[in-house]
């Protein structure tokens, strides 16, 4: 890098900033300019700093590192933002790469890791840990799986599947769908002959691994 690489460290704490101001301390060509405990103070500092990357933390009390991020490449879409977080879970990683992060790292990578993706978001490309890559793509190969499973549904089946999963009860769907108690009934038991399934829990699992609703539903 011809010019110093100008990052912002964003943690709620204190211990946590100052080792990670310390890791890139020891990175060639690497300039923390700024620091903060909250996502809010992000936007103002972005301004006075005008740095190239934001680490964000994921988890933190006044406004998170996803809201954070959303707000920041909206505004200043040249700064990107590299999350830091010690969860590997999919639903995570998708939220962060949806509000604009150019990256998704572990607490618990490696300096090497961290200069890694570093270089990589300053070049515009994305970023994800290892396990986080891993566990994207068994995400994607589970729901894919489950994809091709349900194609054997009809369209009603499928939106009946959606309604069971998201809590509703047999009254509720057919009062919905506008048909009887005992064709929404029919259909239940249909779908778990179907599909293998015994109880509304399985039902609402294969739901969300197909896609027809999120975990957040």
């Amino acid at each position: 890098m011809d010019k110093p690489l100008r990052v912002i460290v964003i943690d709620d704490h204190n211990l946590v900033r100052a080792g990670i101001r310390a890791l890139l301390s020891t990175i060639r060509g690497v300039e923390v300019v700024a620091e903060a405990a909250d996502g809010a103070e992000a936007p103002a500092l972005i301004e006075k700093y005008g740095p190239d990357v934001v680490l964000m933390d994921i988890a933190m009390k006044s406004l998170n590192g996803l809201n954070a991020t959303a707000k920041i490449t909206a505004a200043h879409p040249q700064v990107r933002v590299l999350i830091l977080s010690m969860h590997a879970n999919e639903e995570y990683v998708l939220q962060a790469l949806r509000a604009g992060a150019a990256g998704y790292l572990l607490k618990e990578a490696a300096t090497a890791e961290l200069e890694i993706a570093l270089q990589a978001v300053s070049r515009g490309e994305t970023y994800l840990s290892p396990p986080v890559s891993r566990a994207v793509v068994d995400g994607y190969v589970s729901r894919t799986a489950a994809e091709r499973e349900h194609d054997g549904l009809t369209p009603r089946q499928r939106e009946i599947l959606r309604l069971i999963a998201q809590g509703l009860g047999t009254k509720e769907i057919a009062y919905q769908l506008d048909l009887s108690v005992k064709t929404i009934e029919t259909h239940r038991a249909m779908l778990m002959e179907r599909l293998g399934i015994r109880d509304v829990a399985g039902l609402t699992r294969y739901a969300i691994r197909a896609g027809l609703i999120s975990a957040d539903d």
